[in-house]
C-alpha cells in the first residue's frame, strides 16, 4: 500500500489472477447517501420521510434508471432496513454504518437497498469481522500512489481521479471459510518456498508488492524464502495501518492497537479550528510541519504525510475537500435545497481526531515506502514465480467457479415488500 508505479517485471501475474473471485465498485446513485458524519445521513433521511408531496419526495430522492420512490429491493445482507416502497412510506432512518470512501477516507452510509443503485450485495453478505477486502485503485498516469488498499470496513471501491479498480474480499463466505485464491495457489507457494503460506500472508504480500499496471494491478511472485518473509512482514505492518489497527493478526513484534507516531511527533492542534463556521481553506507551510486550516493550525505534520497521493490526488487535500470543501461527487451536491446541501455547518471536534489519525496512518505509511521500493527491485532481480510456472503447474487459469461469488444457503433474506427469499 504504499507508493510504487510500473509493473514489477514482464512476467508479474495480476491480482485478479491470485485473487480470482471481484466485485465491481459501489454506485449510489445519489450522493446524498453518504456523508462524513452520522447526523447529517439522519437529517437528509428526516427531511425525506417529512416531504408528504409526491413531486416534492421524488425531487429530495433523485430518481435514476435503477431507482425509483416506486422501486422494489429487499434488503441489504445483514441490515434491518424496510422494504415498503419508499412512495408510501420512509419509515425510521437506517442505521448509518461506517464505510470506506476512495483510498482512505471512513464515511457513513445509509445501509438501504431502496436509496443505492447498485450497493453489491454480494459483498454485504461476507462482510463480517473476519473480512478484509483489497481494493485495486485506478492507475493516474505520472502521478505516485498505491496500487491497492485494505480494508476492514466494505469499501465503496471509489478511485478519486483514476478508473475504478475492483473490490476483492479475501473470504468468498461469511466467517473467514473459503479464502478467495486461486484454487492451488497457496499450495505451490508453500512447496516452493518451504514454509506453509496462509491467505493472510498472501494477502500481506500484495500489500507489499502489487504495482500499477495498464491492465490491472500486477503482483510479483518471489521463489526467495528469506525475500517472502521480509515481503510478508513489510505486508503485515502495511495491514494494520491500512485498516487503523483492525488487523490484528500476525507475529508477537506487529504493533498492538491503533496506529501512532512516536513522541516528539505526534500531531497535536497548535491554534484552534474556528468556533463557527468551516475552515475557509486547506494549507501547508513545509517549514514548520504544520497543516494549516483557515485559523487552525495541526503540527507537527511530516511532509510525507501532506504529499501523499492516492487514486490520483493527494489524500489530506481530498479528506478535507469532502468535510468543508465541494465534494467531488458530482453536482447534486451544489444545489440548493437537494439532500445533498444539507451538511454541518460547523467542524465537529470529531473530524479534527480524524484528522490526527489520518496524518498518522499517511506519515507512517510515507516511512515505508523506501523499504517497499528496494523490497520490489531485489524481488524482480531475484527468481520468481511467473504465469508460466502459475499455468504449468495447474494455477492458471483459474476455473470459472473461483470468479464466481460463492453461494450462501444458510440464512434469508428480506425481499421487496417483506416478503423472505432463500439464497
Amino acid at each position: 500500500m504504499t507508493a510504487k508505479q510500473g509493473a514489477p517485471g514482464l512476467d508479474a501475474p495480476r491480482l485478479s489472477d491470485l485473487m480470482p473471485w471481484s466485485v465491481a465498485p459501489l454506485r449510489l446513485g445519489r450522493s446524498w447517501v453518504m456523508g462524513p458524519d452520522p447526523a447529517t445521513l439522519r437529517a437528509r433521511w428526516q427531511a425525506l420521510a417529512d416531504a408528504v408531496d409526491p413531486a416534492a419526495r421524488t425531487r429530495l430522492f433523485r430518481p435514476s434508471r435503477s431507482r425509483t420512490l416506486h422501486s422494489a429491493v429487499g434488503q441489504l445482507p445483514g441490515q434491518a432496513t424496510p422494504t415498503a416502497r419508499l412512495v408510501r412510506a420512509a419509515g425510521p432512518c437506517p442505521e448509518p454504518v461506517r464505510v470506506l470512501h476512495g483510498p482512505f477516507d471512513r464515511q457513513w452510509l445509509l445501509p438501504d437497498h431502496r436509496l443505492i443503485d447498485a450497493a453489491r450485495p454480494e459483498l454485504w453478505r461476507v462482510a463480517d469481522e473476519h473480512q478484509l477486502f483489497l481494493v485495486e485503485l485506478g492507475h493516474v498516469p505520472q502521478t505516485s500512489g498505491p496500487a491497492v488498499v485494505c480494508s476492514a470496513l466494505l469499501p465503496d471501491g471509489r478511485s478519486p481521479a483514476g478508473r475504478p479498480g475492483r473490490i476483492h474480499p479475501l473470504y468468498r463466505r461469511p466467517g473467514g471459510v473459503e479464502p478467495n485464491l486461486a484454487p492451488g495457489l497457496a499450495e505451490l507457494l508453500a512447496h516452493r518456498l518451504d514454509r506453509p503460506v496462509r491467505p493472510t500472508d498472501l494477502l500481506a504480500w500484495i500489500a507489499a508488492t502489487a504495482a500499477h499496471s495498464p491492465d490491472g494491478a500486477a503482483v510479483p511472485l518471489t521463489a526467495d524464502p528469506a525475500l517472502w518473509d521480509r515481503g510478508v512482514a513489510l505486508g503485515t505492518r502495511l495491514l494494520w495501518l491500512g485498516t487503523w489497527g483492525a488487523y490484528e493478526e500476525g507475529g508477537a513484534d506487529r504493533p498492538a492497537g491503533r496506529p501512532r507516531l512516536p513522541g516528539g511527533r505526534r500531531p497535536y492542534v497548535r491554534a484552534a479550528l474556528p468556533a463557527r463556521g468551516l475552515p475557509e481553506g486547506l494549507g501547508y507551510a513545509p517549514d514548520d510541519e504544520a497543516l494549516l486550516l483557515g485559523s487552525g493550525r495541526i503540527a507537527p505534520v511530516p511532509a510525507g504525510a501532506w504529499e501523499f497521493h492516492a487514486g490520483g490526488v493527494r489524500v489530506v487535500e481530498e479528506w478535507f475537500a469532502q468535510r468543508a470543501g465541494a465534494p467531488a461527487d458530482g453536482a447534486e451536491s451544489a444545489e440548493p435545497g437537494s439532500l445533498a446541501a444539507l451538511r454541518p455547518t460547523a467542524w465537529p471536534q470529531e473530524w479534527t481526531s480524524e484528522l490526527l489519525e489520518l496524518v498518522t496512518v499517511l506519515a507512517l505509511l510515507a516511512e515505508l515506502a523506501p523499504q517497499a521500493a528496494e523490497l520490489t527491485r531485489e524481488v524482480v532481480a531475484g527468481p520468481r514465480l511467473g504465469t508460466a510456472e502459475l499455468r504449468a503447474a495447474g494455477v492458471l487459469p483459474v476455473p470459472a467457479a473461483a470468479v464466481r461469488p460463492a453461494s450462501v444457503l444458510d440464512h434469508r433474506e428480506e425481499g421487496p415488500d417483506g416478503q423472505f427469499a432463500l439464497l
